[in-house]
């Protein structure tokens, strides 16, 4: 078994690209209970990097396909939807279906380059991880996942190798 974990950048102040001194306070909270990982990866966006700083981990890779996000997925669903709201527009087919097939692809191959037992973290953005979990797992209760994720929340996958078989929430507190 391989494990993925993927969390959602931390705070910034709009229209700034980088986090907040806030942002900052909060990822070193949540970093403390994280780890360790084998690979780091996060999108290319400043702030996601920053927060794999800020975690306490060494980034080991950027990949821009980590923050694509269709703006056509607002017209199907709020970007801030639950999981279950999420899973439904999914189910129709259209851009938030294919971000979700584009992500677990993605998710997949990120997972498949670590050792059997081995840790990835991945740092994301809220909306693309949510899409990201349903079509990592399709066919969960997607119900029972809740609410989307806040700023440092996220989400920890099981792979087998070929494919992910279990899901775990990662709630601040």
């Amino acid at each position: 078994m391989r494990y993925l974990e993927v969390r959602r950048h931390t705070m910034r102040v709009k229209p700034s690209k980088h986090v907040c001194k806030a942002g900052v306070v909060l990822a070193r909270r949540v970093g403390n209970s994280m780890g360790p990982f084998d690979r780091v990866v996060t999108s290319d966006v400043a702030r996601a990097f920053e927060s794999a700083i800020a975690f306490g981990f060494a980034v080991d890779e950027q990949l821009s396909e980590l923050a694509e996000y269709d703006q056509d997925i607002n017209e199907e669903v709020d970007r801030d939807a639950d999981f279950n709201a999420l899973a439904r527009a999914v189910r129709k087919g259209g851009a938030a279906a294919r971000l979700a097939h584009r992500q677990t692809r993605l998710w997949q191959s990120i997972a498949a380059s670590v050792p059997d037992n081995g840790r990835t973290l991945v740092v994301s953005h809220g909306g693309i991880i949510e899409l990201g979990a349903i079509g990592c797992l399709p066919d969960a209760d997607h119900a029972s996942w809740g609410a989307a994720l806040d700023y440092c929340e996220g989400v920890r996958l099981n792979f087998d190798g070929q494919e992910f078989v279990a899901i775990e929430m990662l709630r601040n507190v």
